[in-house]
């Protein structure tokens, strides 16, 4: 799920890089992108330490479907209408996958490693979430 949610948000942030005009935009689509990376990359090498295959799960697919048709929605805005719609959905999106990772992916970790990488997750997705918030603030 965790890996699932990152290579979503660094499909959009790849739309926002092409598709957004807007320095802050830009900036903060660069961040997800580069941070998202890192994580995801963390994320491999304990999957392959660990020696286990990550499966899709019914929230994983589900995570993954909604993402398409959000990009798909996103693809058509232009200009400030795809600013908008862009960062909002990163604060929602944020905001769900740190509500995950709080309530359900941390709580059930039983590996050590895996606990700590997601719990390192959190923080960072949580500055996203704040960072989000901060971008949308400054396009009303």
């Amino acid at each position: 799920i965790a890996y699932t949610a990152g290579s979503i948000d660094i499909e959009a942030a790849k739309l926002a890089i092409k598709t957004s005009k807007n320095k802050e935009i830009v900036a903060f689509a660069k961040d997800m992108e580069r941070d998202h990376e890192a994580v995801n990359s963390q994320a491999l090498d304990l999957v392959k330490k660990l020696k286990v295959t990550p499966e899709d799960n019914d929230t994983s697919k589900a995570l993954a479907k909604a993402a398409k048709e959000e990009r798909a929605k996103l693809a058509k805005l232009k200009g400030s209408e795809f600013d908008k719609a862009y960062i909002e959905n990163e604060v929602a999106y944020h905001k769900q996958v740190n509500g995950a990772l709080e309530t359900l992916l941390i709580p059930s970790a039983s590996n050590a490693e895996l606990k700590s990488l997601l719990e390192t997750g959190l923080k960072i997705f949580q500055g996203h979430e704040q960072h989000a918030e901060h971008v949308a603030g400054m396009l009303k």
